[in-house]
């Protein structure tokens, strides 16, 4: 057998980065080179570099992340070995985001701790309110808000779409559920740490970990038209007490905790747009930054733009939890000047 042609370098990059993650040297949910990291480790294109990642999603080893990058999916990298025939494996994109565990497919998932399972043609014996909204979350993780109709939750449950209706008044009464029991999900601490910078920075960290598990809730949530939600009503009771500890008046201390929770709730708007942005183009945000490089570079080679010119060469890749610690720490530094603290490191 004569000498084959040389493996190319994309698939060398590839088969590298693969050994890592079955190695374990890169865990689920660890993120990846990003593109530009790839093109300087291994002094490649950054038309390589990107289909070096193209590859890695096509074999499902790796998946986006909205804000975050390119992760490890946390799937088997052979998911047909322990996958019965019967079950089809799981896609990349249904994979979980970073910190979250795979989540069983829907048909598989179990009802919530305390619901009826059903005993029934149809399943209409085990309907309840709480799966229904359960079903509904599941949807809204999986596809956007936008896939969420009650059509489509009844046929998640297996139920006639009208038998919904004698649990929830519509879609918007859907919604409002739907919300309550994400943010309940993960309820604040029984006591508050005693400063309350620290206080405000548990329920900051706290209300963006929602966000990120359910990056359709942060759209779905209004400042202008605020729904009922009561276990939201737990986070603003939280932050207005730490300011009226400080000596700050209703108005005043109300206004601070909307102008944090609209902080919070901006950026993470972001999680909901990118995930719509990649299922339309079929491009990551990495991926399509690539693709307007050659114009983006073009425009600054003029020299009317010089901060962003070397902001390009020396290159920035974006992290949104970065940018949200960085924005929540200048926020409160703002309130601890209002408070009048010198010291604004800590409560």
């Amino acid at each position: 057998m004569g000498g084959g042609s040389a493996v190319p370098r994309y698939s060398q990059i590839v088969g590298e980065l693969r050994r890592r993650i079955e190695a374990g040297e890169l865990a689920p949910g660890d993120r990846v080179p990003s593109t530009r990291e790839i093109t300087r480790q291994w002094g490649v294109a950054m038309a390589t570099a990107t289909k070096v990642l193209t590859e890695l999603r096509r074999e499902g080893v790796v998946h986006a992340v909205p804000g975050v990058g390119t992760v490890v999916t946390a799937v088997p990298t052979n998911p047909a070995a322990t996958t019965p025939a019967s079950t089809p494996a799981r896609s990349p994109a249904s994979a979980s985001p970073v910190g979250r565990a795979a989540r069983p497919a829907r048909s598989a998932a179990p009802a919530r701790p305390g619901a009826p399972s059903d005993a029934t043609a149809g399943g209409q014996t085990g309907l309840t309110l709480a799966r229904i909204v359960h079903a509904a979350v599941l949807v809204a993780d999986a596809e956007g808000l936008a896939a969420v109709s009650m059509r489509r939750v009844a046929a998640e449950l297996g139920v006639a779409t009208m038998s919904l209706y004698r649990h929830v008044t519509d879609k918007d009464d859907l919604l409002v559920r739907m919300m309550d029991a994400a943010i309940a999900e993960r309820p604040l601490p029984t006591e508050p740490p005693p400063g309350w910078r620290e206080a405000l920075e548990v329920a900051a960290r706290q209300l963006w970990g929602l966000f990120r598990l359910h990056p359709w809730l942060a759209p779905a949530l209004s400042l202008t038209r605020p729904q009922l939600i009561t276990s939201a009503l737990a986070y603003s009771e939280w932050v207005l007490e730490a300011l009226h500890a400080r000596g700050l008046d209703d108005q005043t201390a109300f206004t601070a905790h909307l102008t944090l929770l609209n902080y919070i709730r901006g950026l993470a708007q972001n999680l909901e747009t990118e995930r719509e942005a990649e299922a339309q183009s079929g491009l990551d945000s990495e991926e399509w930054m690539d693709t307007q490089e050659s114009a983006f570079q073009s425009t600054l080679d003029g020299g009317r733009y010089p901060g962003l010119a070397r902001l390009a060469k020396s290159g920035y890749d974006l992290d949104l939890d970065g940018l949200f610690e960085f924005g929540l720490q200048r926020l409160l530094d703002g309130l601890a000047t209002l408070l009048g603290e010198g010291d604004t490191s800590g409560g």
